[in-house]
């Protein structure tokens, strides 16, 4: 008996109050700052046309201000090892807020960070990697580019970068 009216109470309170809609309803699930789909497409086609335009397949991948994948393109022919690296590429200039180039210069033997690619599950340390800034100068995100030298893949990052400028 007493199962059954605790049954009743509840189909009572879900059609006079809806459920539990407050979960799902107006709940703001985006963080403020972070990169957007639209942005992130946008990044990836400027990208692409100067992976096209220098003749070098690439895989392009843009990361979130959390350091999440947000959007990822391969290109015919590029390398399938240079997927993991342009994932890691930028999550390490997410992570560190700094091109991957320039943490790689403060990451060789002798200087204040060697050791750190050993970190967060492996980082890359050469340059194609790129934080994101938007027009308020604020990171939110970033690019990594891996599928040739890595001055192709760093020029490539930039010009994907450069968008939100």
């Amino acid at each position: 008996m007493r199962k059954m009216l605790l049954s009743w109470i509840v189909a009572l309170s879900i059609v006079l109050f809806g459920g539990v809609s407050a979960f799902a309803g107006d709940v703001v699930k985006t963080l403020p700052g972070d990169i957007t789909l639209a942005q992130a497409q946008k990044i990836i086609a400027a990208a692409l046309k100067k992976a096209e335009e220098i003749k070098v397949p690439m895989n392009i991948a843009v990361v979130d201000a959390g350091g999440n994948l947000k959007a990822f393109v391969r290109q015919e022919d590029a390398f399938i090892g240079s997927i993991d690296i342009s994932i890691k590429k930028a999550v390490t200039a997410r992570y560190f807020n700094m091109t991957t180039r320039d943490l790689g210069a403060v990451s060789q033997v002798g200087q204040p960070l060697y050791g750190i690619e050993a970190s967060n599950h492996g980082l890359i340390l050469f340059a194609g990697g790129v934080p994101l800034v938007d027009a308020h100068n604020v990171i939110i995100g970033a690019i990594g580019v891996s599928g040739g030298s890595v001055d192709e893949d760093e020029s490539v990052a930039k010009a994907g970068a450069a968008v939100l400028k």
